[in-house]
């Protein structure tokens, strides 16, 4: 009897996002594969959970792989987390969901905490339709022409970006959709310093570039067009 492969998302700040199933199927797993074991081992402890881990990202996952199939055919229940949020979205999780999937081994997928859909919902743009990018190309010239693509779509796109690199990025999307385009910054969603920088491209840019320095992980959301869908009939 082969066993399961269980896709946990894990808290991307604020431990209490947490599901009860997560912590349950933690408990009765019997291997954790996450991206960071030490990141992983810290929420682990915090919830008394005590499994043995092995790391996957994506530098070992060719040689990791055959393990972890190996524990799944021969009946182990394996979960897979990331450091933050939900497994498989912009990290190698992918890779073994589909080859797990390839040898006919039931996967779990359960739902839960996710940067991208988080901001998307708390940024004010449409969420009626949406492109999620994950991580744009870091050279300028290749970034210009991926957002290029969408300048006239009538969707929010949303995308991740670093910190030191959001000022460039933010000037960049001002290049291909113009100043009035709708764009919003979110960083350190669920922790104590969580904030939404909303408004016209230039507004937030205007924003970033006053400060001294600006910290944490930032979800991007850019509304390509200047006005938003319903707003004339508000």
């Amino acid at each position: 009897m082969t066993g399961i492969l269980y896709v946990v998302p894990t808290p991307i700040g604020n431990l209490e996002d947490i599901t009860l199933r997560a912590i349950r199927i933690l408990k009765e797993c019997d291997l954790v594969a996450c991206e960071d074991t030490r990141q992983s081992l810290k929420l682990l402890t915090y919830f008394e959970i005590s499994k043995p881990l092995v790391s996957f990202y994506s530098y070992n996952q060719q040689y990791r792989l055959p393990q972890i199939i190996n524990k799944l055919c021969g009946g182990q229940k394996v979960v897979l987390v990331s450091d933050g949020g939900t497994p498989a979205i912009s990290d190698p999780g992918y890779v073994l969901v589909k080859a797990v999937l390839e040898k006919g081994i039931k996967v779990e997928v359960l739902p839960g905490a996710n940067a991208a859909i988080t901001a998307l919902v708390g940024s004010g743009l449409p969420t009626d339709g949406f492109i999620f990018c994950g991580f744009l190309k870091r050279k300028p010239g290749k970034m210009k022409k991926e957002l290029s693509e969408f300048l006239h779509l009538e969707k929010t796109i949303v995308f991740y970006e670093s910190p030191h690199r959001i000022l460039k990025t933010a000037e960049i999307c001002m290049e291909v959709f113009g100043e009035n385009a709708q764009m919003c910054l979110a960083r350190e969603i669920t922790k104590k310093f969580e904030e939404f920088i909303r408004g016209s491209i230039k507004e937030v840019l205007e924003n970033i570039k006053s400060r001294k320095e600006i910290l944490g992980e930032f979800v991007v959301l850019v509304y390509p067009q200047s006005e938003l869908k319903g707003a004339s009939n508000d």
